[in-house]
């Protein structure tokens, strides 16, 4: 008798737990933005099923939104319609992350296989017909390092970085490198694993280790950081990436651990967070990356539920 009064009472703390949550979390969102879910995309061109997809990019140029799923990239219109898939038979074998240039070139970040056992950059034409690879060399650590993340400037240089590595590799649009650029907190070199740029030039440099995302202006010149490490509202227990609506400046970083989405102005300055772990619309499962379109719909790499999910703003 004593332990069915112990597991009901047990229960009992779970639901009001659970319930408290529920209105705390509401509440520290009203305090910030409103987010309205839109909208989910789940299947490629062929209707086949999104499989686990760990990347988003929303091209800024075309307004066409790239997604990484397991081994192949696909191509939407700004509408989610799927138009175009780059597989296999394309060379995408090992895709981690890629950008795209004003000129429409594509930048692909890829690991080693069997038959290429060198980890590379390839560059597509905006025909998206490959053009050459781009092998890293030059620097300590260049056999081991794998390309992750990129993002591309006005000049055409290229920003890539890696998981865990304590620096930025800037290479220009031939491959060549130019700079290997740390990141320092105090006398520490901060390992970070994603990069992104506005359109204004300024570099966002996220460390999942830390739990700061660093911002730099386009000189490389330091402006501030911003989050918390933790695993409570407020904080980020893993970041994974950021993504800037460059049409106010506002932040929004993914949260792998804690399934969610936090929401900084433009100074960095915490406004509240939606998301959390489930299975319905506007929940997640081990999110993984984040984009925002030119007209600030916000775009969720929802790896574990299989699907992006699409949201926006009520200013």
């Amino acid at each position: 008798m004593k332990q069915i009064q112990n597991k009901g009472f047990i229960k009992l703390i779970l639901i009001i737990g659970f319930f408290l949550t529920v209105f705390f979390t509401l509440n520290v969102q009203a305090q910030g933005p409103s987010v309205q879910y839109l909208d989910s995309i789940t299947e490629d061109e062929e209707g086949n099923k999104l499989f686990f997809p760990s990347f988003v990019f929303a091209e800024p140029f075309k307004n066409e939104i790239y997604i990484i799923s397991q081994t192949k990239i696909i191509i939407y219109s700004k509408d989610f319609f799927p138009l175009f898939t780059l597989s296999k038979c394309n060379d995408i074998e090992t895709p981690q992350g890629l950008t795209v240039d004003a000129y429409g070139n594509l930048y692909v970040a890829q690991g080693a296989t069997k038959d290429n056992p060198r980890h590379r950059i390839s560059v597509y034409n905006a025909c998206l017909r490959w053009e050459h690879d781009i092998y890293l060399e030059g620097f300590d650590g260049a056999e081991s390092f794998i390309p992750y993340r990129m993002a591309v400037d006005k000049k055409g240089n290229i920003y890539v970085s890696v998981a865990f590595f304590p620096g930025i590799l800037i290479l220009n649009n031939q491959g060549k490198l130019l700079e290997v650029f740390s990141v320092e907190d105090g006398e520490k070199k901060v390992k970070v694993n994603n990069v992104t740029l506005d359109e204004m030039g300024r570099i966002y440099i996220v460390s999942e280790e830390e739990g700061h995302i660093y911002v730099y202006d386009e000189n490389k010149k330091f402006l501030f950081k911003f989050g918390e490490k933790g695993g409570s509202t407020g904080k980020l227990s893993r970041p994974m990436g950021v993504a800037v609506d460059n049409r106010n400046g506002r932040l929004y970083v993914v949260d792998y651990m804690r399934h969610t989405v936090s929401i900084y102005d433009k100074e960095g300055k915490y406004l509240s967070e939606f998301g959390g772990l489930g299975w319905g619309e506007g929940w997640f499962q081990h999110p993984r990356d984040i984009a925002v379109d030119s007209e600030g719909k916000i775009l969720v790499a929802d790896t574990f539920n299989d699907r992006i999910q699409v949201f926006k703003v009520n200013e």
